[in-house]
């Protein structure tokens, strides 16, 4: 757990450090120009347009992205340590269809990040919440939540447009796959074995009876009036502590994807031939299904996917780009990983099955569409 918590340390730090590294990078002409220094091969970097462009992406990807990745995951934090999975089941009906539409819209109250969503789902499962209720809550919650929304809307520059279809799109399809899930599944035992002693091995035990490290802590005083105070401050130092790890921590999973997915957009919007690009990126299906694999490779927060997508506007089609920015929430290679550690392998493929085919489905249904002339109104792809 140190070491976890180091390594996040380290994150912030490299975060921190980096956008001001490039920023002094790129300042040093400037300074050769003023001593009147003549280097001839930094020179030969700094005039390449392409290393130019690469930059110039890059730090605007990470510059604009970090505020809502801190954000997202300081609240999704204070979420998973002061609410309990018990109190999350409480608000959802038993109608099936009340339940499912209430399912994909609790996001807007506990915005969640995808990075999180699995574990809590496991346990609501294991509580007894229906698995169509359980697989909505687990694809709506990263897509309809306030700090994704206004990232998106950011991103887009103040685009309502593209906030619209993604969240809207997104909770019609949360709605479709979790009822499609729990008709194929049925009353299938989807969860893997676990030991007894499983359902303790969560960091943060949300009961009464303990503390949020997961530990239960009975203090017996002779004189409790004297002792209530100092247990009372050390058990909300202690849920402060846990808070701040467990944002460390997150920031850290979190911050690294975003690197990597801010590097290679980065490289393929500057050093990838255009004609290639445009090639695949203007076809109605093409362009669908490669904007899909990208979001399933680059295992990008919600948070933040919003501006790795804004990067295609104008080479990738309308439909692509909201396919990406909805089935990147719903289903990666990295919570395809942590649903393997959880649930039967037979159920993960027939839920990323569904995922794709409804989410490529609604892409090209949208370029189809806008081909038509029929998204004129939305004025999507205007991002000044």
């Amino acid at each position: 757990m140190l070491h976890k918590a180091k390594t996040a340390r380290n994150f912030l730090l490299f975060s921190s450090v980096l956008p001001l590294f490039l920023v002094i990078f790129l300042s040093i002409p400037l300074l050769l120009s003023h001593f009147n220094i003549n280097f001839q091969y930094y020179n030969y970097i700094i005039d390449n347009k392409s290393l130019q462009g690469f930059t110039t992406i890059f730090i605007s990807i990470i510059l604009e992205a970090l505020p809502f990745i801190i954000l997202g995951t300081f609240i999704s934090s204070l979420i998973q340590i002061f609410i309990s999975e018990d109190f999350i089941a409480t608000l959802i009906p038993k109608n099936r269809f009340i339940g499912i539409l209430c399912a994909a819209l609790i996001g807007l109250i506990f915005p969640v990040c995808d990075c999180a969503i699995v574990p809590i789902v496991r346990r609501l499962l294991k509580k007894g919440v229906p698995l169509h209720i359980g697989i909505t809550f687990m694809l709506a919650v990263p897509i309809l939540n306030p700090i994704v929304l206004s990232s998106t809307y950011y991103a887009f520059s103040n685009n309502l447009s593209m906030v619209f279809l993604r969240g809207f799109l997104g909770f019609i399809s949360a709605m479709i796959i979790g009822n499609l899930i729990g008709i194929f599944q049925g009353n299938n035992e989807i969860l893997k074995e676990f030991e007894a002693a499983d359902n303790h091995a969560h960091l943060h035990n949300h009961s009464h009876a303990s503390c949020s490290c997961g530990h239960e802590h009975v203090h017996v005083h002779e004189h409790v009036h004297v002792h209530e105070h100092t247990k009372k401050n050390t058990h909300q130092l202690s849920q402060i502590m846990n808070v701040l790890e467990h944002t460390s921590m997150e920031l850290h999973d979190v911050g690294r994807f975003l690197i990597f997915g801010a590097f290679l957009s980065s490289i393929m919007q500057t050093f990838l031939p255009r004609k290639y690009i445009l090639f695949v990126g203007q076809d109605n299906l093409y362009s669908v299904l490669a904007m899909i694999v990208l979001a399933f490779l680059l295992a990008i927060c919600s948070e933040t996917d919003a501006f790795i997508a804004r990067t295609f506007v104008g080479q990738f089609t309308t439909g692509s780009i909201v396919a990406f920015l909805i089935f990147g929430p719903m289903i990666d290679i990295k919570n395809t990983l942590m649903l393997s550690s959880t649930f039967k392998a037979k159920f993960v493929i027939t839920l990323i099955f569904i995922i794709f085919t409804v989410c490529f489905i609604l892409g090209v249904l949208i370029n189809l569409i806008e081909y038509k002339g029929g998204l004129q109104w939305l004025n999507l792809i205007k991002v000044n």
